[in-house]
């Protein structure tokens, strides 16, 4: 790192050190990925293995899982109070903003109703055939199709 303009070095092998990871820099990812590790572990999350962006908390009362990706945390559990907690803590340490509830994420569009979630990937299918100027084109159906109709209507 050069220093400022106008700053004097007596020993021109001298070199600035940096006390904390600038935004854009390599390492910012990583240093901002530790530290949010960190408050979730304090807070009492333990931090899957298998994908490590992916943190749970289970109490006798609430279960409760967070799923990071680069600066977006989806937080979901069945009990409120926990989920709000969780919330307000990470805003006092980070000053987060929550975006409401889950409308994509990841390419997925993801709707709510009474029955569950519902996850599709239109909005990203329609990317991708105008990105590649198919968006006139017509549908036809394939054995692809018929085959998860028959899934989906067995599983319902």
């Amino acid at each position: 790192m050069k220093p400022p303009l106008g700053m004097p070095i007596s020993d021109p092998s001298l070199v600035c050190k940096l006390q904390k990871s600038l935004y854009g820099l390599k390492q910012a990812s990583w240093q901002w990925n530790q530290k949010l590790t960190s408050a979730l572990l304090q807070l009492g999350y333990v931090q899957r293995t298998l994908d490590y962006s992916l943190f749970v908390k289970q109490t006798l009362s609430s279960f409760t899982t967070l799923l990071v990706y680069v600066d977006d945390v989806v937080l979901t559990g069945n009990s409120l109070v926990e989920i709000n907690a969780v919330k307000q803590q990470l805003h006092d340490q980070f000053h987060i903003k929550d975006l409401g509830d889950l409308k994509f994420f990841l390419g997925f569009e993801v709707a709510q109703s009474k029955n569950g979630l519902i996850l599709n990937q239109r909005k990203y299918c329609l990317e991708i055939l105008y990105e590649f100027g198919l968006t006139g084109c017509k549908p036809a159906n394939s054995s692809a199709n018929a085959s998860i109709v028959e899934h989906v209507a067995s599983i319902t």
